[in-house]
């Protein structure tokens, strides 16, 4: 039997150990602010819960100007955020989304 990359991928995943071996291995960090799901997922210590509480606060609040400001979000405590810190960055913030945007006006001035 021939062991080929995709068969030792296949393994890991079924491990459930891909996304802690096979994280940033380009030596990129993750941006917080362009990153899906799945890519955050990449982060070793950021698991599907994570991830989705990551792109929430990105669509409420329009994205992240650090990545100090993952402390603002639910279960990145500062042990969490200082084993992260290496493998994330904040690009670019995006354009508020709408909601974001419906959010920052105050009742009686838009």
């Amino acid at each position: 039997m021939r062991i080929t990359r995709d068969l030792v991928i296949r393994g890991l995943l079924t491990l459930g150990l891909a996304g802690v071996l096979l994280a940033p291995a380009s030596g990129r960090a993750v941006d917080l602010n362009s990153a899906d799901s799945q890519t955050l997922q990449t982060v070793p210590g950021i698991g599907p819960g994570k991830a989705r509480a990551i792109l929430e606060h990105r669509r409420r609040h329009g994205g992240f100007d650090s990545v100090d400001a993952l402390a603002q979000v639910k279960g990145f405590g500062p042990k969490t955020l200082a084993r992260l810190r290496p493998h994330l960055s904040a690009g670019t913030r995006p354009p508020p989304s709408a909601q974001a945007q419906r959010s920052a006006v105050s009742p009686g001035t838009g």
